[in-house]
């Protein structure tokens, strides 16, 4: 099993940027995704500052994907993603259909996000047939889903063309809009935002009226409320998930990674505390955690 950290999903400084990469590029993680999905206007990294940590990571021994934006809304995130997908020298996770367009034209082997919603046996291979070479499962599909979909006749044949991810670590990108709800939280227009966000490294929280945290504001991004951690469902994993994901955060998320390892064979359960849930790959309501 081969683990993965996904692209930086909030709004941080280039210092802080920079130095949490030189981190990365020390520990054992396998796989490594740059690049800015949620908002173009967050242009702290440019697409050449990226491609100088791909380089510096692909040194360290790390396999290097270039993520592409979700929500595309102007020509010039077109153009950006375009300069994504024809980087030629790493893998891009393409987490929207223009983004897979582009690729399988160019005839180019990607990763297909989880925004992608890939539900079912006859969309997955679909994918595969356009160059698919790893793929994201959906957040709130469950691992008994998961199973059952790979166990389909109409992919069996093209089954070892492929590797399955399982998002495993962090807020779970739930939504996208093209309205920014950590610029309205502000009362400020999404066009004069000031950049808002950099103020929340690991989001915004909105709370119930009974004082739960439900959702994360991450610009026109929204999170679960909870933490999602699958750390004590390794062992239910093999056999149908080969990369493990964790999402980074402002601290501790190498620190995680070494809990996970330390935890494949479940031989060291770990106790989770009160804003994690694992209920989507149990089968359970989202929010729920199971020990």
């Amino acid at each position: 099993m081969k683990y993965s950290l996904g692209p930086v999903q909030y709004f941080w400084p280039k210092a802080q940027v920079l130095q949490f990469y030189r981190e990365v590029a020390a520990s054992d993680v396998d796989i490594v995704y740059l690049g800015e999905t949620v908002c173009s206007k967050r242009r702290e990294l440019k697409f050449d500052d990226y491609l100088q940590l791909a380089h510096m990571l692909r040194e360290a021994g790390k396999q290097v994907c270039l993520s592409t934006m979700t929500l595309l809304e102007a020509p010039s995130e077109l153009r950006e993603m375009r300069r994504y997908c024809d980087n030629g020298e790493f893998l891009v996770e393409a987490n929207d259909m223009g983004a897979v367009g582009l690729l399988y034209e160019k005839r180019l082997p990607f990763v297909a996000g989880s925004a992608l919603n890939v539900y079912n046996h006859h969309s997955l291979r679909r994918l595969v047939n356009m160059g698919m070479q790893r793929w994201l499962m959906q957040v709130e599909l469950s691992g008994d889903w998961l199973q059952e979909l790979l166990a389909q006749d109409t992919i069996q044949d093209v089954r070892e063309c492929f590797e399955t991810e399982v998002f495993a670590f962090g807020h779970m990108p739930l939504a996208w809009s093209a309205r920014c709800f950590t610029a309205r939280s502000e009362n400020r227009q999404k066009d004069q935002c000031e950049l808002c966000c950099i103020k929340y490294p690991q989001g915004r929280e909105v709370l119930s009226q009974d004082g739960q945290e439900v959702f994360v504001l991450n610009g026109i991004q929204t999170q679960s409320g909870d933490r999602y951690n699958l750390v004590n469902q390794l062992p239910s994993m093999r056999g149908s998930v080969d990369v493990v994901r964790l999402s980074p955060e402002p601290e501790g998320t190498l620190q995680w990674l070494a809990k996970f390892k330390a935890n494949e064979c479940g031989a060291a359960p770990l106790k989770l505390g009160n804003n994690e849930c694992n209920g989507y790959w149990l089968k359970l309501a989202g929010m729920q955690l199971r020990p």
